[in-house]
């Protein structure tokens, strides 16, 4: 929650105007609660299970003569049912684990330093940030992918994950809820490692999501 109770106190305590985003935020965040803020990311995150998918589906399904070349599995096609399936095992496991985990991980969030005040970050940190924190995501993912493919790791946890042998957007955070807890790991280690804004953790968190369906999306 902002600590200013008008756009003027908020000027006065910068020492110049706010810009237009930094009015638009004030506007909306000022009287809203830094937990609050941060549970946007459970309708962050349903909103792109849901929609972003949808996309791939559509392209499969009405398009797929005009993509087959650009498919992995171009023989493979899963039907509507199939991924509507997937959906709603992954909607499952949303309610069930991710939602929560949300709920309760705010502290964690906090103790890093992710802030909502003013001001907001320029463009550039914002990018910045953001491509630190693929790399770090990206480099500990692939780790803890090579520790899930050994034989316990497969076996007890990541099987479920490849269960959808033809890649499918839905199927992206489709995986076992010990899977979903450890690879919330390295999405943190770079909020962690470089804390900024709520925005641009908003955005860390929609953008990898993306990526992860449109890399499953096959």
């Amino acid at each position: 929650m902002l600590p200013y109770a008008t756009v003027q106190e908020a000027e006065t305590a910068l020492g110049r105007s706010l810009t237009a985003p930094e009015t638009l935020w004030f506007n909306y965040s000022a009287a809203k609660s830094d937990y609050l803020l941060y549970c946007h990311n459970i309708l962050f995150l349903f909103v792109i299970f849901s929609a972003v998918p949808l996309y791939y589906m559509l392209l499969e399904v009405f398009f797929l003569e005009s993509v087959k070349s650009y498919k992995i599995q171009p023989k493979v096609k899963l039907s509507v049912s199939d991924m509507f399936r997937c959906y709603k095992s992954v909607m499952r496991m949303f309610f069930l684990v991710v939602g929560p985990l949300q709920l309760v991980s705010y502290p964690s969030i906090k103790m890093i330093g992710i802030r909502t005040s003013l001001p907001l970050p320029s463009l550039w940190e914002i990018i910045a940030q953001l491509g630190i924190y693929f790399i770090v995501e990206d480099y500990l993912n692939y780790w803890i992918h090579r520790f899930l493919h050994c034989k316990w790791g497969y076996e007890k946890i990541h099987k479920v994950h490849h269960e959808y042998t033809a890649p499918v957007g839905f199927a992206a955070p489709y995986a076992h809820w010990a899977e979903v807890l450890i690879l919330g790991i390295p999405s943190f280690m770079g909020p962690a490692i470089v804390p900024g804004h709520m925005i641009t953790f908003w955005l860390w968190i929609g953008l990898r999501q993306i990526e992860a369906i449109e890399t499953h999306s096959g």
